[in-house]
């Protein structure tokens, strides 16, 4: 009940108005969120590199809603690109498409989205595409097709465990060398898309991560990348250890290296789980956002985490 109220909440414009204007707001959202400008979000990923953690940096923003945001957000991509190079750190980028004018005209999506990839393979680097919810799936694993037809290699795809549809897709995509992130998923969706049980959201997951594993295998067991910004087929996105477990067991019993898998985990969750796999040779990268569009992403932490949302709620009464 609470976790629903909250996706609904992340999307509701009255809400944001009323939350984002309270102080205490951003002093908690800050403890998943950057900062608000790629300066801040570069020292972050400096921070992590530092304890041997890659990065996927994200500038936060979704749904826009006219042609000029939708550049203006793709020109903030840029320049997080040129930023990343110019610093010489190890990190990533991920977009959402519908920060860059998927829901507005897909052939402004298609133009932008390219620019950003050109951009990044100009530098060498690498561009997750993430995936939101239902209405924008087919459409945005159309768009990556799109730029793999077009020569873009560097380029891969979020996969949700909670939706029916995902074994079909990973299946499909990996035939391709799709490189993924596995994640459960973070928005609501009705039972007859999504698995309602988290007990069958947690079983996909592990199907999943075997897929994933054997489909990395089949196309030679590619590692990481030496300067940490090309990531292996599969990268498990969780902060359940059970799941990472699975995947880590699993990959030993056929032997995928462990250069050739990757655990993802959110800024400001879980840092015990990052310093531990990482002092144990597994590669782990983290998901940093910034900007000043952190409430949906922020909301969406709180439905994941009831602990988060009680913290918040007794901090409104203290405020």
């Amino acid at each position: 009940m609470l976790r629903s109220f909250l996706i609904y909440l992340s999307k509701a414009t009255w809400a944001q108005r009323l939350v984002t204007s309270w102080k205490f707001a951003w002093r908690a959202a800050s403890r998943f969120v950057a900062g608000s400008s790629v300066q801040d979000a570069i020292q972050v990923v400096k921070d992590l590199n530092a304890k041997g953690i890659n990065v996927t940096a994200d500038h936060l923003g979704e749904a826009t809603t006219t042609p000029d945001e939708a550049v203006k957000a793709t020109q903030d991509i840029l320049d997080l690109l040129d930023q990343i190079h110019a610093s010489n750190v190890r990190a990533n980028v991920s977009v959402k498409l519908s920060q860059i004018g998927l829901a507005l005209d897909e052939g402004l999506c298609e133009k932008n989205l390219e620019q950003i990839l050109t951009r990044a393979r100009q530098y060498q680097n690498f561009v997750r595409i993430d995936m939101e919810d239902t209405p924008y799936t087919d459409k945005t694993i159309g768009m990556y097709e799109r730029m793999r037809h077009k020569g873009f290699d560097n380029t891969g795809l979020v996969i949700q465990s909670y939706l029916y549809r995902t074994q079909k897709d990973t299946q499909v995509l990996l035939a391709e060398g799709t490189r993924f992130r596995l994640v459960k998923g973070a928005y609501k969706e009705p039972a007859t898309l999504a698995f309602p049980k988290k007990a069958d959201v947690d079983a996909n997951f592990d199907c999943l991560t075997k897929i994933m594993i054997d489909g990395a295998l089949a196309k030679g067991a590619q590692p990481l990348s030496s300067d940490g910004r090309i990531p292996p087929i599969p990268a498990i996105g969780s902060h359940d250890e059970k799941r990472l477990a699975y995947a880590r067991t699993y990959a030993q019993q056929v032997g995928l290296p462990n250069q050739a898998l990757e655990f993802q985990m959110l800024y400001g969750i879980r840092r015990d789980l990052q310093d531990k796999y990482v002092k144990e040779g597994i590669p782990v990268r983290v998901y940093v956002p910034y900007g000043t569009h952190w409430y949906p992403y922020f909301m969406r932490r709180l439905a994941e985490r009831p602990a988060n949302a009680w913290f918040f709620i007794s901090n409104f009464f203290r405020k």
